[in-house]
């Protein structure tokens, strides 16, 4: 099974588009200067975005010694069989460990925003031969996945660095098949700390039409895991109202 519009990892990459800059910043955008174009509809944030300083939270080893992937997909009920994506993938720890728990007959889908991240992680499949996983390139305000395709969305460590969260969320809720979960990790701190304060998660992904559906504490993870399902209807971009970093 292949995604559309999705290049398997041991495809040429050199078609990829010029890399996407975060919109990182230090404080929220005053206009629509700053923002791209195609974000414009949605609401800007109002707290700032931390800026990628890495594609690694720590070290593989160290997070295998604490179990840290398992007990994550096991928080998640990440089984056999699923298709999940995962959102800001880097060096691609859990696209790995991911594609060993849903096994050949599952899916695992590698995003990120930036093209050198993408042709190293493509690399890494290659090497390890990973056949049932893809890569896609990414946007700052769109995950740019297939519709009605995924058990599980991932963002591990990366939520803080969404410079348009609105515009993400809305257009990342139809991806997600019957039952679908977004699966959220992230430090419980100010995001200059590179992290997401809990409420304001919560609080950003509700304005666009999920709801909470379960929270953990991951200390040896890096923080917290909350788990997100769709509820009721999408709101209008121009009806979605904003929340106040705490």
């Amino acid at each position: 099974m292949a995604f559309a519009g999705v290049r398997p990892a041991a495809a040429a990459l050199a078609l990829l588009a010029a890399p996407l800059a975060l919109a990182g910043c230090d404080a929220p955008w005053s206009d629509d200067s700053d923002r791209v174009e195609t974000a414009r509809e949605f609401p800007p944030a109002d707290r700032p975005v931390a800026p990628i300083t890495s594609t690694k939270w720590s070290t593989e080893e160290a997070r295998d010694r604490v179990n840290e992937a398992e007990d994550v997909m096991d928080s998640a009920d990440v089984r056999p069989g699923m298709t999940v994506a995962d959102i800001g993938a880097g060096d691609g720890y859990y696209t790995v460990r991911l594609a060993q728990r849903v096994g050949p007959g599952g899916r695992v889908l590698a995003q990120d925003i930036q093209p050198e991240v993408i042709e190293r992680l493509a690399d890494r499949v290659a090497r390890e031969r990973l056949d049932n996983v893809s890569l896609k390139l990414g946007a700052v305000d769109d995950p740019r996945l297939p519709a009605a395709s995924f058990d599980r969305v991932f963002m591990v460590h990366m939520y803080h660095e969404i410079g348009e969260p609105y515009a993400f969320l809305w257009r990342l809720r139809p991806a997600l098949r019957r039952n679908g979960q977004v699966i959220v990790v992230d430090g419980d701190r100010p995001i200059a700390q590179h992290g997401t304060p809990f409420r304001l998660l919560v609080c950003e992904f509700q304005a666009v039409g999920y709801k909470l559906l379960s929270y953990n504490d991951k200390q040896h993870a890096g923080g917290y895991l909350a788990r997100f399902v769709p509820s009721g209807q999408r709101p209008r971009p121009d009806a979605i109202r904003v929340c106040k970093n705490p």
